[in-house]
């Protein structure tokens, strides 16, 4: 994140992710590298090697779109991964700065009774919290960096039992909807490349924004719950998103809820 280079990084990293095999490249002899050679990604997206070579080294940072969509098929990347490429490649505008949260979002917040709720940033500080996910997990606290405590507090690896899954989205969704130009961006990837889990899945160039899906917590007073979280962008603020947990209705995870009160 703290280089200048983020898109060179970028295609660089995924295309030591293609096997030669499943691009049907031929493969005789040693190869030094893993994946593809910068030849072969040339050849397959139909650009010059040069060109790519311009690319990866940061020399041209702002490929057409029909070079990222070749790029893009030639490396068999996903919607979300490709959404990134493009984000990588788009020319540096000024993001709106980061506001309070509204007192009517603070209303809303509390207004859940039943649901853990907050607000996080786009770099994954959380803003505010209502009283129920505070309850459920210390990471829920304002102040708290989500991506930190996932990485670097131990109690949170205890609280979610799918660990390695979690942290797997959780790197993904920070590489993609963090500000990669941003200081403080850079300043908590350096930080959190201390720890090994971390630095390895950094390194896969996974980009996979939050999505609504189903988290397990081990709870240490009221045990087992499953919940379905959403993820809500707050109106006029696009760098504030809300995440709510639900439980089914009549499930035993709404009761263990009940009981964090």
């Amino acid at each position: 994140m703290a280089s200048d280079n983020v898109l060179g990084e970028f295609l660089k990293a995924r295309r030591g992710r293609v096997p030669p095999s499943q691009a049907d490249m031929p493969t005789p002899g040693r190869r030094r590298v893993a994946g593809l050679r910068r030849e072969e990604l040339a050849r397959r997206a139909g650009i010059s090697e040069p060109y790519l070579t311009r690319l990866e080294q940061g020399v041209d940072q702002h490929p057409s779109p029909q070079v990222l969509e070749a790029l893009a098929r030639a490396l068999e990347l996903d919607a979300d991964t490709t959404a990134h490429l493009f984000a990588l490649a788009a020319p540096r505008s000024v993001r709106p700065s980061e506001t309070e949260v509204t007192p009517d979002v603070h209303q809303l917040l509390d207004a859940w009774t039943g649901s853990p709720a907050y607000v996080r940033n786009r770099r994954f500080d959380v803003l505010a919290a209502n009283k129920l996910a505070r309850a459920l997990a210390p990471m829920y606290e304002p102040g708290h960096n989500l991506a930190r405590d996932m990485f670097l507090d131990q109690g949170v690896r205890r609280l979610l039992p799918d660990w390695p899954e979690i942290a797997a989205q959780t790197a993904a969704a920070l590489r993609a909807e963090a500000d990669p130009h941003d200081p403080r961006t850079a300043r908590l990837v350096a930080e959190l490349e201390a720890d090994e889990d971390f630095r390895r899945l950094w390194a896969r160039h996974d980009a996979r924004p939050s999505r609504d899906e189903l988290k397990r917590f081990v709870h240490p007073v009221v045990g087992e719950l499953a919940l379905r979280r959403q993820a809500l962008t707050v109106g006029g603020t696009e760098e504030q998103v809300i995440i709510a947990y639900q439980a089914a209705p009549g499930s035993p995870s709404e009761a263990a809820l009940a009981r964090l009160f």
